[in-house]
């Protein structure tokens, strides 16, 4: 009896039972070494820092956790308790995610930049009622075309082979309404693909293309963007809401702050690659007005047939198409969708 009192006692003055420490199992195909694990490792690391090691996290790097559907699977069953995924690895939990992506949809990186700050929110919201925390979207540039042979309008591409991230039906209509053939590979198999010429082309931000070594197999890149990448790192909300309160704000703080640097430190690293791949010898072509606006139409058909087919929230959609339109200085009745 003595000694149960004394445990109780302790227990009072603790304010509770003892936290119980958490392993946050995470995967990505970021490979190891990148300059993205070395600040989610460091994140890590303040995070156990700060909670007194009731949370830890343990990166999966290199793909060695599967495919996308894998890690989502695992998460699911509780075997990983988050993942770093782009858009169109998220589009099955929550198609919304892949609005930035949308074909020829921004036209600068000025666009961007100003609807990110109204959007990113809404999007982080959508995620989270989806089942999964994100602690904010980091910046993967725009994809351009890269290929073997040059790419000056839509008649070079027709029938060639391009490659189209696993489970990313957006892209897969896009690349299809452009005249190419797509070929769904995740990620870790995109080189085997050029080097067996199961593909062609790609379309990757030159991060990507110098980070996975894709652009030593290429030799032409077409300059007009075709959408906007990013990246985020998920956490499922079971798992995070397990977490006590206090350390679950160090978690978002930590993280949060991490994605911001991310965010900026990505289009550097962008700008850096493009002058990387110039350098290699990658010769560079810029599309005719009048070609690139064949492209731009193409890609307004394939949002205004997903729109219709209700791929995405309508209302979300026309808000983000309201937006490009105003700063683009057209009355938001010109919108595609709109009567």
């Amino acid at each position: 009896m003595r000694t149960r009192l004394i445990l109780m006692l302790l227990m009072i003055l603790g304010g509770g039972a003892p936290a119980v420490a958490v392993d946050l199992k995470i995967a990505t195909v970021a490979p190891d070494g990148s300059a993205w694990m070395r600040a989610m490792r460091q994140g890590g690391e303040e995070i156990s820092r700060r909670t007194a090691g009731r949370v830890t996290l343990k990166f999966y790097a290199g793909g060695v956790m599967g495919n996308d559907k894998s890690v989502l699977r695992k998460i699911r069953v509780g075997q990983l308790q988050g993942g770093a995924f782009t858009s169109g690895g998220l589009a099955d939990v929550y198609p919304d995610i892949g609005l930035y992506s949308l074909p020829l949809v921004f036209r600068s990186q000025e666009e961007v930049d100003a609807v990110r700050p109204i959007l990113d929110p809404v999007l982080r919201e959508g995620l989270e009622q989806a089942g999964f925390v994100s602690f904010g979207f980091a910046e993967g540039g725009f994809a351009l075309l890269m290929s073997e042979v040059p790419v000056l309008s839509l008649d070079d591409l027709r029938g060639r082979k391009i490659w189209v991230p696993e489970g990313d039906r957006v892209s897969y209509r896009a690349m299809e309404s452009l005249g190419l053939a797509p070929v769904t590979l995740p990620i870790s198999d995109v080189m085997t693909g050029l080097q067996a010429r199961l593909i062609e082309v790609i379309a990757s931000s030159p991060i990507g293309a110098v980070a996975f070594q894709w652009y030593t197999r290429l030799k032409y890149v077409t300059d007009t963007p075709l959408s906007y990448l990013f990246a985020t790192l998920v956490i499922d909300r079971g798992a995070f809401q397990r977490l006590d309160p206090a350390d679950r704000e160090v978690m978002r703080e930590v993280m949060g702050r991490i994605y911001r640097d991310l965010d900026r430190q990505n289009r550097l690293d962008n700008a850096a690659a493009t002058k990387a791949m110039a350098g290699q010898g990658l010769k560079f072509i810029t599309l005719t007005p009048t070609e690139v606006q064949r492209w731009q139409d193409k890609g307004a058909e394939v949002t205004r047939q997903l729109r219709d087919e209700g791929a995405f929230s309508v209302p979300l959609l026309d808000r983000f198409q309201q937006l490009l339109e105003s700063l683009r200085g057209h009355p938001a009745a010109t919108v595609p969708g709109h009567p």
